[in-house]
This record gives C-alpha cells, sequence and structure tokens, in this order.
C-alpha cells in the first residue's frame, strides 16, 4: 500500500537534487495554516549590516538562504545574527525570503535586477550604515508609496561601525527627510539622536492594545529592550497614521516622546522602526562577532513583536493597525498597473519562488538571458512541470505572459509527439512542441486577464512520449498587470 517514503528513497532524492542544482523541500508542520500566495521579503545587506560585530542577515546564502539549508529548524540551522527572525518565518510557510547581498542594487521598477523592490512585499533594513544614494531613496519611497511594507531597525547615536562619517541614525533620518519623493517628514516621526543604555519599555500605545502588532499571530507583546539604542519623536500633525506601538517606562501612552517601536503609513504602504538593533540579535551568527540574545531576553517579547510587524508590514491585515477595519491591502495587489508579478522569472536564483515537480530543473546548457534557465524534459516517458502562485489585480484589461524558450527534439519536426504546456489553475492555455522551432530561443505571449482579481496557480509542464524524448528550456518569464 501506499505510505511514507522511505529513508533510501528520501535520501536518493536529495543526492539527486544536489547533483541537478535542485532544492528539495521537506514539508514540516507550522504554526499557522499556509497562505495561498506566500508573502516575499527582502533583508538588505548592501549597507555595512555586518560591519564591526553587526551580523544582521539571515543567512550567509544569498540571496537565497534554503540554498543554505532548505529545512530549518532553528536559529543555528542558518548563518546569521538575525537568522531566528528569518527560521521563524520560513517555517510558517507563508513567507518567502531574499537577502539584497553586498553586491546587489537597491532599484524599483528595474526589470533587469533580480532583486528590484517591484518582486517584493516587504524591505527590511536591519541598522544600516551607509547613506543611501539619491537614486535609492527614490526608489525605497516609491516602494512604499505603491504599497510596499518597509522595516527599518536602528541602534543608537554614535554606533558608526563601519566609520565611514554616519550611523543608521542618520542614514534613516535622511532617507526620511531628503528623498525626491516626499520629504516633508513623510512618515509622521523622526529619529532621536539619543543612546539610551539600559531600559525595557513596556508603555503599550493608547492606540496600539489589540492591533495586529501587539496581539498579532505570534502572540501577545508586552515590552521590549533597549541595550543601547534609541526612540522616535512622533508627529501626528505631519502623518496622522503614526502610532507608538510601545514606550518608555514613565512616558505618556498617548504622548508623542519616548517612542521604542512606531508604525505608519504612506500611500499605499506601511512602515515600522524600531530603536534598537539588540532585539532582533539571536546571538548566533558569523565567528568573531561578539553578539547579545536580544531576541530570546526574558524582559522582552521580542520574537512576537518582530514577526508581528513583519507579517503586517508583508500585507497582512488592513493598511491600518486598527483592528476595526476589515478591509484587505496587500503590496502584491497594490502594486501599480503594468507591475512584474513573476518573481524570479530569469531563473537566477535557481528554483526560488518555483515549486519544481520531480525531473524539472534549473540548467546553464542554454539561457536566454543571463546564465541560467528551466529545463524539462528530455527524458521518454517523463511529465515534469514547474509552478508559481502569481497574483492578476482586479480590473486589469491586459495581463501579457511572455516567455522565451529554445527546443531540442530527436522526434519528427512535423507530428506531435512531445509538448510544453503553459497552464493556469490546470487549465492548458498554449502548448510548445516537437514541432516548434528549434536551435534558438524564441517568444510567446498569452493573456491571462481573464483571470484578474484571482491568485493563480502557473503551471510550465513538460510530457514526453515513449520514443526519441524533447527537451524544453524556459526563460525570461514575465508577467505585467
Amino acid at each position: 500500500m501506499l505510505g511514507m517514503p522511505s529513508t533510501k528513497l528520501l535520501a536518493g532524492l536529495t543526492s539527486l537534487a544536489l547533483t541537478a542544482g535542485v532544492t528539495v523541500i521537506v514539508a514540516v508542520p507550522a504554526p499557522h495554516a499556509q497562505a495561498a500566495t506566500q508573502k516575499r521579503v527582502l533583508f538588505d545587506n548592501t549597507k555595512a549590516e555586518t560591519a564591526g560585530n553587526a551580523d544582521w542577515i539571515i543567512s550567509t546564502s544569498q540571496p537565497d538562504p534554503l540554498q543554505q539549508n532548505a529545512n530549518p529548524t532553528s536559529e543555528t540551522s542558518w548563518t546569521g545574527a538575525i537568522s531566528a527572525w528569518g527560521v521563524a518565518l520560513q517555517k510558517t510557510g507563508n513567507y518567502a525570503l531574499n537577502t539584497l547581498p553586498s553586491s546587489g542594487r537597491i532599484t524599483y521598477g528595474d526589470a533587469s535586477n533580480a532583486q528590484d523592490l517591484s518582486k517584493y512585499d516587504e524591505f527590511v533594513l536591519p541598522e544600516p550604515n551607509i547613506a543611501f544614494t539619491a537614486t535609492e531613496k527614490t526608489a525605497i519611497m516609491t516602494f512604499v508609496k505603491n504599497g510596499g511594507g518597509l522595516f527599518m531597525v536602528s541602534d543608537h547615536d554614535q554606533s558608526d561601525r563601519n566609520n565611514d562619517g554616519i550611523d543608521s541614525v542618520g542614514v534613516l533620518n535622511d532617507l526620511m527627510t531628503n528623498n525626491s519623493v516626499d520629504s516633508t517628514n513623510p512618515f509622521g516621526f523622526s529619529i532621536d539622536v539619543l543612546n539610551i543604555s539600559n531600559e525595557n519599555p513596556n508603555v503599550i500605545g493608547a492606540k496600539a492594545a489589540g492591533d495586529p502588532i501587539i496581539a498579532g499571530p505570534f502572540g501577545a507583546v508586552k515590552s521590549t529592550i533597549i541595550r543601547n539604542g534609541t526612540t522616535a519623536t512622533l508627529s501626528p500633525s505631519s502623518n496622522a497614521a503614526v502610532r507608538g506601538e510601545l514606550f518608555r517606562a514613565g512616558y505618556s501612552a498617548s504622548g508623542t516622546t519616548g517612542a521604542a517601536f512606531v508604525t505608519s503609513t504612506f500611500g499605499s504602504g506601511r512602515v515600522a522602526f524600531w530603536g534598537d538593533s539588540s532585539p532582533i540579535d539571536d546571538g548566533t551568527g558569523q565567528s568573531g562577532n561578539t553578539l547579545y540574545d536580544g531576541w530570546n531576553d526574558p524582559a522582552g517579547t521580542d520574537a512576537a513583536l518582530a514577526l508581528n510587524a513583519t507579517d503586517w508590514l508583508a500585507g497582512t491585515g488592513s493598511t491600518s493597525t486598527s483592528t476595526s477595519s476589515s478591509s484587505s491591502t496587500s503590496s502584491s495587489s497594490s502594486a501599480p498597473s503594468g507591475a512584474e508579478r513573476i518573481v524570479n522569472g530569469s531563473f537566477e536564483n535557481n528554483a526560488s519562488y518555483w515549486s519544481l515537480g520531480s525531473g524539472a530543473a534549473i540548467s546553464t546548457t542554454h539561457a536566454s538571458a543571463g546564465t541560467k534557465s528551466l529545463t524539462l524534459g528530455g527524458t521518454v516517458s517523463t511529465t515534469q512541470s514547474a509552478t508559481q502562485q502569481v497574483t492578476i489585480p482586479a480590473g486589469v484589461t491586459s495581463a501579457p505572459l511572455t516567455f522565451k524558450t529554445y527546443v531540442t527534439s530527436n522526434a519528427s519536426t512535423t507530428t506531435v509527439y512531445d509538448r510544453l504546456n503553459v497552464q493556469v489553475n490546470g487549465t492548458t492555455l498554449t502548448s510548445l512542441s516537437n514541432t516548434s522551432p528549434r536551435g534558438a530561443f524564441f517568444s510567446t505571449t498569452v493573456d491571462l486577464s481573464a483571470y484578474a482579481g484571482q491568485t493563480v496557480t502557473l503551471k510550465f509542464q513538460g510530457v514526453n512520449d515513449a520514443s526519441n524524448p524533447t527537451q524544453f528550456w524556459v526563460d525570461e518569464v514575465s508577467l505585467k498587470a
């Protein structure tokens, strides 16, 4: 009878996957039901986030932490001082995580950038120590304005870890006050130039009790820690949505000063600020760093705070942190018309954001752009597939799916035997075959506007009969809607 796969079979599949360059992901129980569409979160590592004793990365494998360990079970499964944060998100099954490596580019709307912000729901800045360029500031602010979530983590005044003349307080204040999108206190708060040595802020904001930050899906938040950090000063007259979630002891729950954790909105997007990096530090990381386990410090409920905020910023729940609203806004649905809906359509990040069936692989044999592509087929009597869930906004009248294909075959050039099917929710919309042009990439376009307002499963399926196999390479998959 059918049962669980044997240990030998799993080991064999793992060995085969490693040989082929494909990651095998084994499902594990998650604390929440898996979302229909995973939230895409990008952690920055372009601004000296590992300078000095900092090690603010979720994994040394970048951009894809799953390349270090595809089935993380604890903070030590990935290497980095904020790996506990990443692993906790990964274990839910609801998030797709990437890191923007030190060589990466912060852009918005640049199709040539595999980590362009338009391809993510949330951007995390864990204590940036290098000032953003004017172009980068425009990209970040536009990302938020158009529906993205921005998580900013600062440290204390005079915490210039790379000795370039500016610390995270200066970097983040400059982002908010000196950009081409809106420099008039757009988020409604400024970061204080302070160094608070050791406190445990536990005053819950007057408007915060019961909201998704304080009482979210990862648990109730009662306090946070400051171990050399700072706070923010609120300006509701600049942005009425700004909210102090947690204040320092002795400060007013309805005041504007001493806010250790702040949320706000800007345009269609969401913003959170944390005045210290100690709470996100899990005490593990790369050797040579002096780290502190603030993540598990009993004086704070910081794991719940970080995870609840991440969940809200990524688009869960209403744009307002108030629980009285039932409207839902996700950045994937609120992104501007014509935005790219496919993530990693060039396969340069290997199988990230794609689910590969048995036999499907990422190949370097043929590529239309970059060095990699998806390959299906090449073996007789097989059906191989790759899928990605995609959200098509409501109201769009044009949703062209385009992709390029390279075909090699031993079969006839006139009679169809083997196929590459392009399917949405199991329905085949178009097929290529062994009779398609061979030896060079060619482009195909399919209109998906009939699926407007839906989250659908896009599938590329290679089917070979019992003889003379055909192999298909797929690259530059794009859906603009």
